[in-house]
């Protein structure tokens, strides 16, 4: 271990992101380091309780309200200089921001402060010959795959310029000068990928981009959750924090589901149904549970392809089906497809018979998918992801 340093964090408040670096955080208070953690209130006590000094973050709404919205950038703008101050009065060595978090990167450059970026997810930088990051679609398999997602850079890249503007005008009303990089959001002296190497498509790897593997957390205190009876196989349903309020994911699994041998083990996410739900004999339906205990054992988990519910089911050594429904999930959902370690429904087709169709499918072939699955889970008992992000942290300062 290298002597304790004054370390800043900073993550936007979602789940996805607040707990990446929740798990990085107690990691770098283990190792002897001083963490002040910038997120949303609503994670004080976790926080706290991880033994980092919490700070709250300036939350700015960055969706369509009645009273407007911001865009990300401008919220950025504002949160900057709050967050400035902040780093200035610990005199932080280094600054660690998640990537959808830019206030702290923006604050950090303008006091010369040395920074490193986590991406909890897939890296979703592009390479030639790949297909578009969040596409969904898989890795080419022939060369003529790979020249028509070549010949598709220019069009993609006019996206990521336009985002570059954007930035760009964060950062002078911020008084930073314009950068040239196209994901100028991203440090360019570190970057920690939190994600299994074996979902990554093959590239090759800036020198300072470093795939650790997941950053695992989950918050104290979730229930222990005793499975519904019988020597059926276990399917455990565990949909998105942020998405899906109706629950039509849970519906169509608990209506597929209710005749079949397979046990059904359910979470609302502690998120009320608008209509009541209801568990056949084989199946329980509970608030909240705990993802890592409830996937021990079980033969498949059904999500929506959030990255930090895959990322639990395959350290757990358990197959996924992914039913993307947003943002990256089309990407996850695709990867796992790709690796070999689960399958992939799309969310337009969910419906109580696809997803019992799905299942089944995914059952004839669970001793292949099982043993991709627990592939990735014995290269995760090695390494640690918060353990290698610390230690990459520490080399840089």
């Amino acid at each position: 271990m290298s002597a304790p340093h004054r370390i800043f964090l900073g993550a936007f408040g979602q789940p996805g992101h607040a707990f990446p670096m929740l798990a990085l955080g107690r990691r770098l208070v283990e190792r002897g380091h001083v963490v002040t953690y910038e997120t949303w209130e609503r994670w004080r006590d976790q926080v706290t309780a991880a033994g980092m000094e919490f700070l709250p973050a300036p939350e700015y709404p960055v969706v369509p309200t009645l009273g407007g919205a911001l865009s990300p950038y401008e919220a950025a703008a504002r949160a900057t200089a709050p967050t400035r101050a902040a780093i200035a009065a610990r005199r932080a060595d280094i600054v660690v921001h998640d990537i959808l978090t830019l206030a702290p990167a923006l604050a950090a450059e303008l006091e010369g402060t040395p920074t490193a970026t986590v991406i909890p997810h897939l890296y979703p930088v592009g390479a030639p010959g790949l297909p578009a990051f969040s596409s969904g679609v898989r890795l080419p398999r022939t060369a003529a795959g790979r020249t028509l997602w070549r010949q598709l850079e220019r069009a993609l890249e006019t996206g990521l310029r336009r985002g570059r503007d954007e930035l760009n005008e964060a950062r002078r009303r911020v008084g930073l000068p314009p950068t040239v990089r196209l994901h100028g959001g991203i440090s360019p002296d570190l970057c920690l990928v939190g994600t299994f190497p074996q979902l990554e498509y093959p590239r090759d790897w800036p020198p300072e981009v470093h795939v650790v593997g997941p950053l695992l957390w989950e918050p104290p205190g979730s229930p222990h959750v005793v499975p519904p009876p019988g020597q059926g196989p276990l399917v455990v349903v565990a949909p998105s924090t942020s998405h899906d309020p109706p629950h039509r994911l849970v519906r169509a699994a608990l209506a597929g589901l209710a005749r079949s041998e397979v046990r059904v083990l359910a979470s609302l996410d502690r998120r009320p149904p608008p209509r009541p739900l209801r568990a056949g004999r084989r199946a329980r339906l509970v608030n909240w549970m705990s993802y890592a205990a409830a996937m021990d054992g079980a033969a498949l988990v059904i999500c929506h392809g959030g990255h930090g519910t895959l990322a639990r089911a395959l350290e757990r050594g358990v197959p996924v089906l992914a039913v993307p429904h947003s943002g990256d999930m089309p990407e996850n959902a695709a990867r796992v497809d790709w690796a070999g370690v689960g399958l992939r429904l799309p969310w337009r087709l969910v419906s109580p018979t696809t997803v019992r169709l799905a299942v089944e499918r995914a059952l004839e072939r669970r001793a292949a998918l099982t043993a991709g699955a627990r592939e990735l889970s014995a290269w995760a008992s090695v390494n640690d992801g918060p353990t290698r992000a610390a230690e990459l942290i520490e080399r840089r300062l």
